[in-house]
């Protein structure tokens, strides 16, 4: 009797496993659904606009045919609507990559830019052959273009000009230098008028001035910036992921 107890108990086990694995594979991960060849982007949140969805295609597919370098955008309502809510937005934005194996086998530079709204997560997410040669652009991208706009409720302007720096650096331009902030010449003067101060009194008061702390605490700040500065995939397929890339949230 015990040893049919345990093996009534051996094939509930069991069971329950089996069950468990079936709920786990019928819960996988989706991805939205490539876009025709007529578009490189899909908008399942519904967020750009016309005009928008209009010169995001101009753009991508003017890249594609002059680089070769195929860039998409993909926008989804949430991680939960595909059954990914325990993923990272670079967990998805890789697996999606690489689904949809944007880029080519023999040049893997496929660009892919996915935003989850709900979530309020957004990845710029690169081919392998980048080489996480622009992660510095692109996190200058996420910083300064896309998170600001979509922080404002811009979702589709943030996109587009999104889009419009991806180009840019796709085609190995330099990004176009930030706005000065307004606070930034004020700044320079009195950093000037600081200057001048420490010269005086490293003059008059010689080594015992203190110009020579002021100096030496600068350069004690300039070392470990310096420090810290320097640690810090239709008529294409095969890309995959892992070149890089750069995440945001808002």
């Amino acid at each position: 009797m015990l040893r049919a107890s345990a093996i009534s108990k051996l094939v509930i086990i069991s069971a329950f496993i089996c069950l468990a694995l079936f709920a786990q594979n019928a819960a996988a991960v989706t991805f939205p659904q490539k876009p025709a060849a007529k578009d490189m982007f899909t908008d399942e949140a519904n967020i750009i606009q016309k005009a928008d969805q209009t010169q995001i295609n101009e753009i991508a597919f003017k890249l594609l045919r002059e680089q070769r370098i195929p860039l998409y955008v993909v926008t989804i309502p949430s991680f939960a609507a595909h059954d990914a809510a325990g993923y990272t937005i670079e967990q998805y934005a890789s697996e999606l990559f690489d689904h949809w194996g944007i880029g080519y086998k023999d040049r893997n530079y496929g660009i892919l830019l996915v935003v989850s709204v709900a979530d309020r997560k957004a990845r710029i997410e690169f081919g392998s052959d980048w080489a996480h040669r622009h992660d510095n652009d692109a996190q200058t991208i996420m910083n300064t273009i896309i998170i600001p706009k979509f922080k404002a409720g811009e979702y589709s302007s943030g996109i587009l000009e999104g889009v419009k720096a991806l180009d840019t650096i796709a085609r190995g331009l330099a990004l176009p230098a930030p706005p000065v902030p307004y606070w930034f010449y004020p700044a320079m003067i009195l950093l000037a008028l600081f200057v001048v101060a420490i010269i005086v009194s490293l003059f008059k008061s010689g080594r015992s001035g203190w110009g020579w702390l002021v100096i030496l605490a600068l350069g004690a700040l300039l070392f470990f910036l310096f420090r810290s500065s320097g640690s810090s995939g239709s008529g294409f397929g095969g890309g995959s992921s892992g070149g890089g890339g750069a995440s945001g949230s808002w």
